[in-house]
């Protein structure tokens, strides 16, 4: 298959997304109590999979080799507000990727040249990503007794204006490789 190098970024892009979640997750799964213990666990090989889907994608799908890269787009997360303090913010964090997540592969699929190996491989992490979004929501609902509803939501709306800055710039760069 011919595919571009802006795809192939793009795809490679994505994997190290997803491996930098599931070591993130792994971290979290590892060290958490409680009725969480049993979703995060599932999240941690929920993104681990997602990695190695879009590894098969690359490889099988492109006839490629991934791009090797340095840092993921959670990686400017942690740039922007910090390593969260607890499992509030954890969740509260993991709730704005994941819309965010959601929204870019919508809009990658949408382009017209989206290869059909890529476009299936979203389709197949999308079912596991809505979930993702449910059962985090559930778990902030959950916390508001021991956070307080308005610190959870000034928590999200951080982690949210820190999202639209972040991906502003992420897209920036986006379109500068996608226009050329």
């Amino acid at each position: 298959m011919n595919v571009s190098e802006n795809e192939l970024w793009m795809a490679s892009f994505y994997r190290t997304s997803e491996i930098s979640g599931a070591l993130f997750f792994g971290r979290v799964a590892r060290t958490i109590r409680g009725p969480l213990q049993k979703d995060v666990t599932h999240h941690f090989a929920d993104e681990s999979a997602h990695a190695s889907y879009w590894t098969d994608c690359i490889v099988d799908g492109l006839g490629v080799r991934s791009i090797p890269m340095r840092d993921a787009y959670q990686d400017r997360y942690m740039d922007a507000v910090g390593v969260p303090a607890n499992l509030m913010e954890v969740m509260a964090i993991t709730q704005v990727f994941e819309k965010r997540v959601i929204t870019q592969y919508n809009q990658h699929m949408r382009r017209e040249s989206t290869p059909d190996p890529v476009r299936a491989t979203i389709e197949k992490i999308m079912r596991d990503e809505r979930w993702h979004v449910r059962y985090v929501r559930d778990a902030l609902k959950g916390m508001e007794q021991r956070y307080g509803a308005q610190e959870i939501k000034s928590t999200l709306d951080r982690y949210t204006a820190a999202d639209q800055e972040i991906y502003a710039k992420a897209i920036a760069e986006l379109d500068e490789r996608f226009a050329s």
